[in-house]
């Protein structure tokens, strides 16, 4: 579903893969301002061979989203937030998961980003040999038929004090840099997914090559 629903709705999703890959555990902290930010960084990680976690508020609308690491963060019940955060802990141990983290708590329009919570630092002090790696998201509609998107990764934060703030600054500069790279050298994207043409790009006229 997921796979086929960026296919339908956008005209190619494009990224520039981290050079080195992220060693697990990692948590991959991003912007949120897209609907489609989950569906696009499940292309992203996947790609990478990331097992993850993502926490979701309105899990329980998506329940099947849980076959694919998602867990309940619903924003009225603490109790559950606090036992997801364990869970996760836990698993990034144990099994060496990745945790997806929006970590400004709730989706908005660009292109200001909100503060980064305390759950970003918390899960840090908690996951021994964790990185935290900055990734930025960002959607344009004007060109083609459908939107397009493009993802970019940062080299790690360096944990220790204002952990949070600093992988807050680290997202704003990798968005402002993702703008320059559109603008003055768009060839370092690579396509991701390959989504939906232009309806005159897929045209075919009978006897036209």
């Amino acid at each position: 579903m997921v796979r086929r629903s960026v296919r339908a709705r956008f005209r190619r999703v494009y990224w520039v893969p981290p050079d080195p890959k992220p060693v697990s555990p990692t948590i991959f902290a991003t912007n949120h301002h897209g609907w489609f930010d989950g569906y696009l960084m499940f292309h992203a990680l996947t790609k990478l061979e990331a097992r993850f976690l993502d926490w979701v508020q309105e899990y329980d609308s998506f329940p099947l989203f849980g076959k694919v690491g998602c867990l309940p963060f619903p924003a009225d019940r603490p109790e559950a937030r606090a036992a997801t955060v364990r869970k996760t802990i836990r698993l990034m141990r144990e099994e060496r998961r990745n945790l997806l983290l929006f970590a400004e708590g709730i989706l908005h329009r660009p292109p200001d980003l909100l503060e980064f919570g305390k759950a970003l630092e918390l899960v840090a002090a908690k996951v021994p040999g964790v990185s935290v790696t900055p990734v930025a998201i960002r959607y344009d509609f004007a060109m083609n038929e459908r939107p397009e998107a493009w993802i970019q990764f940062a080299g790690p934060v360096p944990l220790g004090p204002d952990l949070s703030s600093r992988t807050r600054q680290a997202v704003q500069d990798l968005l402002q840099d993702t703008d320059r790279r559109l603008r003055e050298s768009p060839g370092d994207f690579e396509v991701l997914v390959e989504g939906t043409l232009d309806v005159n790009e897929r045209m075919k006229f009978p006897g036209k090559r």
